[in-house]
């Protein structure tokens, strides 16, 4: 019998399925879902399959899969979106391909349905292989390949950090399935590395919350770095009693990152604070379950007004790591290898170089 997530005081276990059943609702009949402006991306399709399996809807969840599985190219990447089955922007994000490894790990152990997980290797091992293909001589991740086939001039620190986890979770999945994928680990540590190393190699984005935490969330920073980070720009990024600022410069709470950011504090220990965050949050609660997306706190209105179905997954993943109810509530706090250890002179800039 399935345990749904509860966290006492601030979600119950009927409200976390309530949240799921709304992410449900909006799925296509081809299986994708989208964002409320209508279009689907791998990355945040795959975040709302996670969402539904932690709840049970496990057809709902696999119709997803079927959708990738559908829609992957030969090269192993997605559009970077879709709309009525065809291609709005053709490029290939490497983030998005990552993500499909940690989904179908998730899947597994939620699941144990070991079948289906090889039904969905040829699709993790052929998205993981296009993401190593973008992987710099320093290690870092080139955020897209176009269309044409070239390889984008930068790689991206959110980006990046979410492919360590997709890594890490497709070499945990290689294990169990018997076909160990050594270069995978390899360009997991390389790029963890970086993410810890070199903040020089990512362009700066940094105004967006999500290059502050994110190296936590994916697993790249742990121990006593992590807290230190996270200290580093709390207030920055931290409204309280409202959740966590999309960009340090506006005005403007956002629910997906107010619940990224719970899952990174829980991942680095920091329970308490995980659990005010995930309350503070709880304004952007619908009466159907659903979620808005933001609140533009100085005008005192949702921004934009939308409920979108990767904020509602967000909300689930957050309770389940919370409540520690399933069997995949530990897919972020166990997305590293070991902490990274920075000694003396690396020599990545000679070799970026």
């Amino acid at each position: 019998m399935r345990r749904l997530p509860a966290v006492p005081g601030i979600i119950t276990a009927e409200q976390v399925l309530r949240t799921a059943e709304s992410i449900a609702a909006v799925q296509e009949d081809d299986g994708g879902v989208p964002w409320p402006e209508g279009h689907v991306d791998a990355w945040n399709h795959v975040e709302c399959l996670m969402a539904m399996t932690v709840a049970g809807l496990r057809d709902e969840a696999r119709r997803g899969y079927e959708w990738l599985a559908r829609h992957q190219r030969p090269d192993g990447s997605w559009p970077m979106k879709m709309a009525g089955g065809e291609p709005v922007e053709a490029g290939g994000e490497s983030n998005h391909a990552a993500y499909v490894a940690v989904g179908v790990w998730h899947d597994l152990l939620v699941t144990g349905d070991e079948d289906f997980a090889r039904a969905m290797w040829p699709v993790v091992s052929r998205a993981l292989d296009f993401v190593v293909g973008l992987q710099t001589t320093r290690g870092e991740i080139l955020w897209e390949r176009a269309a044409s086939g070239e390889p984008a001039s930068y790689a991206l620190l959110t980006g990046s950090s979410s492919i360590h986890q997709g890594l890490r979770c497709g070499v945990l999945l290689a294990e169990r399935l018997g076909d160990p994928q050594p270069d995978w680990e390899l360009a997991a540590d390389r790029l963890g590395h970086v993410l810890v190393a070199h903040p020089e190699a990512f362009a700066d984005k940094s105004r967006f919350s999500m290059d502050w935490y994110y190296p936590v969330l994916g697993g790249a920073v742990r121990g006593p770095r992590a807290a230190q980070r996270l200290d580093l720009e709390w207030d920055v990024f931290v409204v309280p009693g409202l959740g966590v600022r999309c960009v340090s410069d506006q005005p403007w709470v956002t629910g997906a990152e107010s619940c990224e950011l719970v899952l990174a504090l829980d991942a680095a220990g920091r329970r308490k604070r995980a659990l005010a965050v995930y309350a503070d949050m709880q304004h952007l609660r619908h009466e159907d379950g659903s979620y808005w997306t933001g609140w533009q706190f100085v005008n005192r209105r949702h921004f934009p007004h939308e409920r979108s179905a990767y904020t509602a997954a967000a909300v689930v993943l957050a309770a389940d790591a919370l409540a520690r109810a399933t069997p995949g509530s530990g897919v972020f706090r166990d997305a590293t290898a070991q902490e990274v250890r920075v000694t003396g002179d690396c020599g990545c800039e000679r070799a970026h170089a």
